[in-house]
């Protein structure tokens, strides 16, 4: 594994541990400023929604200037808002800076996939997304429990922890990745891929269906019903959601690097099908749980289909772009799938927990992934020791697709 990949994979592990400590601030906080919870709740999805509305931008942005700039200048654009949210003396003060945090959150993710696109060998792409998964998730687990020890002192406090580990984040970027000739930024007459273009491949339809399934389920309705379902339908407490959320990440970090070794070898396909039918299963069974033992185990199945599913479709896109690397707008699209689905999908679900039922609610979650399961089963193949450009040639956009 290229000694870059590293690099990235530590700055994402510190990007995600500071997002983790800020996390049981951020609501505190705003409430302190004597606003409600639909005003609370605004601040918290406003990061997403600035993310989302400045994906486009970050794509372009990435095919103008390369990679390396990019993700310096997002991590540091999240460090100062972050830092700024600390000194905020009143809830819009408070909005406008994690607002802004967006911009330079989506400006680092699309940046960092691409320069994973790019230095990762193509035989290693699943090993290198997993790899990068699993620090995200590490640090997302870790966070939080240090942001709970960092509250009781302050509710500021958090806030400046973050900016800090965004400056060290971004500095170790920028000094580690600067002299790389293999993160140089591509100079050559090969245009980048356009989202158009990609469009007309089915697995890169796959992968985005499959991530907005995975942005609905796992970053919005699993933070934002399953506290609920625990407190209101099984009558247990706050601290067993908290229990349930850690579970299901623990079914994710068990298979998520198996998982990107086993599509590196043998292909994306099997291990997207895999994952998604068992998030299905996963996420179905959450709402018809009526213990808190089977809803443990219901989260811990989710989390294992999640594992599955993430490196192989990450290493599909990357295989469709090739060695190059070069399609900022592509990658941006494929991260504003996942954007649209952990905004659209608490409001659609917790309408339908309201109106109906829990059992609708994560129903219809589950219908996502099985419509990405149907994508999947028509999609051509992309990496593995098995794929052939020839049996394949829609898939052959990447300099590197011939038969391995």
């Amino acid at each position: 594994m290229p000694r870059e990949i590293w690099i990235l994979v530590a700055g994402s592990f510190i990007v995600a541990v500071g997002m983790g400590i800020v996390s049981p601030a951020l609501p505190a906080f705003a409430t302190s400023f004597d606003v409600g919870v639909t005003a609370t709740s605004f601040i918290v999805s406003a990061f997403a929604f600035t993310r989302l509305a400045f994906a486009p931008a970050s794509g372009r942005l990435v095919a103008w200037f390369g990679e390396r700039p990019i993700y310096v200048w997002g991590v540091s654009i999240v460090g100062v808002s972050s830092a700024a949210c600390a000194f905020a003396d009143s809830y819009w003060q408070l909005l406008l800076f994690r607002s802004l945090g967006g911009t330079g959150s989506t400006m680092f993710t699309v940046s960092v996939v691409a320069l994973l696109v790019r230095l990762s060998p193509p035989e290693q792409r699943g090993r290198a997304s997993g790899l990068w998964a699993t620090s995200f998730l590490l640090g997302n687990v870790s966070g939080p429990i240090i942001g709970s020890l960092l509250v009781g002192y302050s509710l500021r406090l958090p806030f400046l922890i973050y900016g800090a580990a965004l400056f060290l984040a971004a500095f170790v970027g920028w000094l580690l990745l600067r002299n790389s000739t293999l993160a140089a930024p591509v100079r050559d007459d090969v245009p980048a891929m356009t989202v158009r273009e990609a469009l007309r491949s089915r697995t890169y339809l796959a992968a985005l269906l499959s991530n907005f399934s995975t942005g609905w389920a796992v970053f919005g309705v699993r933070i934002a019903l399953i506290p609920l379902f625990v407190v209101e339908v099984l009558r247990s407490t706050q601290a067993m959601a908290g229990v349930a959320l850690s579970v299901f990440a623990v079914g994710n970090a068990a298979v998520i690097m198996l998982s990107g070794r086993f599509s590196d070898r043998h292909g994306r396909k099997p291990m997207a099908l895999l994952g998604l039918v068992i998030s299905v299963v996963g996420t179905a069974a959450l709402g018809f749980s009526g213990s808190v033992a089977v809803f443990l185990v219901a989260s811990l199945v989710a989390g294992v289909g999640t594992g599955l599913l993430t490196p192989a479709q990450t290493a599909a896109v990357a295989d469709l772009l090739g060695s190059k690397g070069k399609g900022g707008p592509v990658l941006a699209a494929f991260q504003m799938s996942s954007d649209v689905g952990a905004i659209v999908g608490p409001l659609v679900t917790g309408m339908l927990a309201d109106a109906i039922s829990y059992e609708v609610a994560f129903g219809v979650t589950a219908l996502t992934a099985v419509l990405a399961l149907g994508a999947w089963l028509v999609a051509p193949e992309t990496g593995g020791r098995r794929t052939s450009a020839a049996a394949h040639p829609d898939t052959d956009i990447g300099p590197e697709r011939a038969a391995k």
